[in-house]
């Protein structure tokens, strides 16, 4: 069986001297969960080459980030992502969508992205997603015209979580918005920042960063042990 993790490119915001990037443990949260089954991954981006990490995210006390993103496994598989044009959907029975602020800029609009959720998803694939990385869904139509998002039950980082962090100025658009907007059925966890997920049929979605272990389990359980 075999995995593609979809990491952004993107580092810069408008105004903010900061860099922006992939939140590091949306990946390794999600990777930690799935590293022991029998399942090659491979991860990739919309240009390829090396995945920028929001500083902010390595800057914070996490076991899993020291583990994984000084892993001879995993490092060298960020320093040298695959691109997403070179990536055959067939090979894979799991997409998930790593988040950072990154992806709101090089995800929504990348129609190969769209085309390889699409893929996955109708050949009986699993598709996951979390916090920003959410965004990757929104333009994703199926082969029969309907959106993947119509009356689904998803997540994704909230209006209120966005504004608490102080970049509701800086990103393209608001993702809760805009899911919404898709007539996705939207919900969040009572309080921000508290872990939450969303399954619907074969697509599990993570609200923000501590969500990401949980689709980590939530695709195992569903793809494993059922």
């Amino acid at each position: 069986m075999r995995a593609l993790l979809v990491c952004t490119n993107h580092t810069d915001y408008p105004t903010k001297p900061e860099k922006t990037g992939l939140w590091l443990s949306e990946l390794t949260h999600f990777y930690d969960e799935i590293a022991d089954r029998n399942i090659l991954i491979d991860i990739a981006s919309p240009a390829g080459g090396p995945i920028p990490i929001d500083e902010r995210s390595l800057k914070r006390n996490d076991n899993t980030n020291d583990k994984w993103y000084h892993s001879a496994i995993l490092r060298p598989k960020l320093d040298n992502s695959l691109r997403l044009d070179s990536i055959d959907p067939q090979a894979y029975k799991l997409i998930y969508l790593t988040g950072g602020h990154g992806t709101m800029w090089d995800f929504p609009e990348n129609t190969r992205l769209q085309e390889i959720v699409r893929q996955i998803y109708e050949q009986g694939g699993m598709i996951a997603a979390v916090c920003h990385g959410v965004a990757g869904l929104l333009n994703v139509c199926l082969s029969d015209g309907t959106t993947l998002l119509h009356d689904r039950q998803i997540t994704g980082f909230s209006n209120m979580e966005e504004k608490l962090v102080g970049l509701k100025e800086e990103v393209p658009f608001l993702l809760e918005d805009a899911l919404k907007a898709k007539s996705a059925l939207y919900s969040k966890s009572f309080l921000p920042f508290l872990p939450h997920i969303e399954v619907d049929e074969r697509i599990v979605t993570g609200q923000n960063p501590l969500s990401a272990r949980k689709v980590g389990r939530k695709v195992v359980e569903e793809m494993f042990d059922k």
